[in-house]
């Protein structure tokens, strides 16, 4: 009798060793469990740590609470502006609601994959070409209200969207590399006549302060001859300005004499008939004392 209740206890022993065995679980600090009983949720989440269900008749469903970095795939697309394109982006989500990530929806994960897709195409054929290469925050954040809109019945929060790379075909590559090398070209263009304008005044600057000082072009020519001559050249080809000739011109013109006083009319007919001879005063043939005779 004692043996059969010994072997009894055993055997009972046993069982709930078994249906502990089979009804012990153990939720990890980043699960949650979600249990359902004959089929029916049941409407406590299990939290980390050790718990039990009731073998064969509840199903537990563990839940990962983590961010989950998703990539998408490249979406072919063509944009507003008709330029073919091949983007792809990356999804980071995480699980807020475990009920609803095992209820509302099949594969939680499956369903932002594609839903991600769609988005980006959608993106895509909004936005123009311009925007991809250079305004991806906003279109980030569209992304993300695209994505986040549906996601939000499934138990799932879009943390963040991000738009990794932009493919563009070669003959586009080719035509934006044109183009930049034309606005590098006209951008050197200006900053070389502004240059140049910036040069033409000091030398205007300049040319006013040796016009008031001559001595300041020789001066100049001779600094430029220093200059030339440090390069230890055998020939010497030195442009000579036409100001420096004149210069030396008018420095090697002696002083000129003061004007004579202008001489009267009057006064040098008189001197020229002073200076004449007597004889010459009357006319040929003629008598003086006949003259006087007539006179009387």
């Amino acid at each position: 009798m004692v043996e059969e209740l010994v072997a009894a206890g055993v055997s009972v022993a046993s069982v709930g060793i078994v249906y502990v065995m089979a009804g012990a679980r153990v939720v990890k600090q980043y699960e949650r469990g979600v249990v359902l009983r004959l089929g029916r949720l049941r409407s406590d989440v299990r939290g980390p740590g050790f718990t039990m269900v009731v073998p064969f008749v509840d199903k537990l469903r563990k839940v990962n609470m983590q961010i989950v970095t998703m990539p998408v795939p490249a979406q072919e697309g063509i944009t507003r502006d008709n330029v073919t394109v091949r983007v792809d982006a990356v999804v980071y989500f995480k699980v807020v609601d475990a009920a609803d990530a095992v209820i509302q929806v099949e594969d939680y994960q499956f369903a932002v994959s594609q839903m991600a897709q769609t988005s980006l195409r959608s993106i895509i054929g909004k936005s123009d070409l311009d925007d991809l290469l250079s305004n991806r925050e906003k279109l980030n954040q569209g992304l993300e209200l695209m994505i986040d809109s549906p996601a939000m019945g499934w138990g799932v929060q879009i943390d963040r969207v991000e738009i990794k790379d932009v493919s563009l075909p070669e003959t586009m590559k080719r035509s934006m590399a044109r183009q930049a090398e034309a606005d590098r070209e006209r951008r050197a263009r200006v900053i070389n006549a502004d240059a140049e304008l910036q040069a033409s005044k000091k030398l205007a600057e300049a040319a006013g302060v040796m016009s008031e000082q001559p001595a300041a072009l020789q001066l100049r020519l001779l600094q430029t001859v220093v200059a030339v001559a440090a390069e230890k050249n055998s020939t010497l080809v030195l442009p000579f300005p036409v100001e420096l000739l004149r210069f030396l011109e008018r420095a090697q013109q002696p002083a000129a004499p003061a004007p004579e006083q202008p001489v009267r009319a009057s006064e040098g007919v008189e001197q020229s008939v002073r200076e004449q001879p007597s004889s010459l005063a009357l006319p040929l043939g003629s008598d003086p004392e006949g003259s006087k005779t007539r006179q009387d």
